[in-house]
C-alpha cells in the first residue's frame, strides 16, 4: 500500500488547519486526483467521496486555533505535527509514503515528520508532491474537503465569514464587524494573525475617534 499526506488551511485567519493521510492502492484511486486547489468544488467533493471508498484507511488531523496561537509553537512545527498525526492514524509498518513538503527544505521536513509517525514508514517529502503522486493528490482533496466542511460550520455559527483567508474581503469585513459589535475577536479567529490584530486596532481607533 502507498500513503499520501497533505494539509489544507495553513494560511487562513479563521479556523483550524487540517492534514489528511490516505492509504490506498494508487491504481484504485479515481481519475483526476491532484492538487485540490485546481479542482472545482463540486468535482472535489465527488472525488473525496470516491477516495474514501477506494482507500484502505484515511487519517485526519485537526490543528485548532488554540494550538495555532500558542506561543510555544509555530506554523512550521504545527505543519509537521499535523502530517505526522494524520499519518499515524492511517499508516501500517512497511508502508511507502509521500508527503507534500511543508518546509522550504523538503529533506528536513521529511525527517521531522518521519520521526513522529507511530509506524515504520519509508517516507519521502517533495515540493509539489500533490501534483506528482496521485496518492498525495488524494490526500490534498480530503484535507481540503475537511477544511471546507469546517468553514461551513463556522458560517452556520457566525454568518457569512467568507473563505477565512486574510485576502478575502468578506473575511476581513466579518472580523471588523464582529469586533465592532463585541469588542473582542470571535473564538474562531487566529489571534496571532496580523489580520486579527488589524481588526482590533481599527475598532480601538474608531472608539477613540467617537470619544
Amino acid at each position: 500500500m502507498r500513503l499520501g499526506v497533505d494539509e489544507a488551511g495553513k494560511g487562513p485567519v479563521l479556523g483550524s488547519m487540517f492534514a489528511a493521510a490516505v492509504r490506498a492502492d494508487p491504481e484504485e484511486l479515481p481519475d483526476g486526483v491532484g492538487d485540490s486547489k485546481g479542482i472545482p468544488p463540486e468535482r472535489r467533493e465527488q472525488l473525496a467521496v470516491a477516495i474514501h471508498e477506494a482507500a484502505d484507511a484515511v487519517g485526519l488531523a485537526e490543528i485548532p486555533v488554540e494550538r495555532i496561537d500558542s506561543e510555544e509553537t509555530d506554523m512550521n512545527e504545527l505543519t509537521v505535527a499535523a502530517h505526522a498525526e494524520a499519518l499515524s492514524k492511517a499508516a501500517v509498518d512497511g508502508d511507502e509514503g509521500y508527503a507534500d513538503a511543508g518546509d522550504t527544505n523538503a529533506v528536513r521536513f521529511e525527517g521531522n515528520v518521519d520521526e513522529r509517525v507511530d509506524a515504520e514508514v519509508a517516507l519521502r517529502a517533495e515540493h509539489g508532491a500533490d501534483e506528482t503522486y496521485p496518492i498525495v493528490g488524494a490526500a490534498s482533496i480530503v484535507a481540503k474537503e475537511a477544511r471546507e466542511a469546517h468553514v461551513a460550520r463556522l458560517t452556520a455559527e457566525y454568518g457569512a465569514v467568507g473563505s477565512g483567508y486574510p485576502s478575502d474581503p468578506d473575511t476581513r469585513q466579518f472580523l471588523r464587524e464582529y469586533v465592532a459589535e463585541h469588542d473582542e475577536l470571535p473564538e474562531c479567529a487566529r489571534r496571532s494573525w496580523q489580520t486579527s490584530q488589524d481588526a482590533l486596532a481599527a475598532a480601538e481607533q474608531s472608539a477613540l475617534t467617537d470619544f
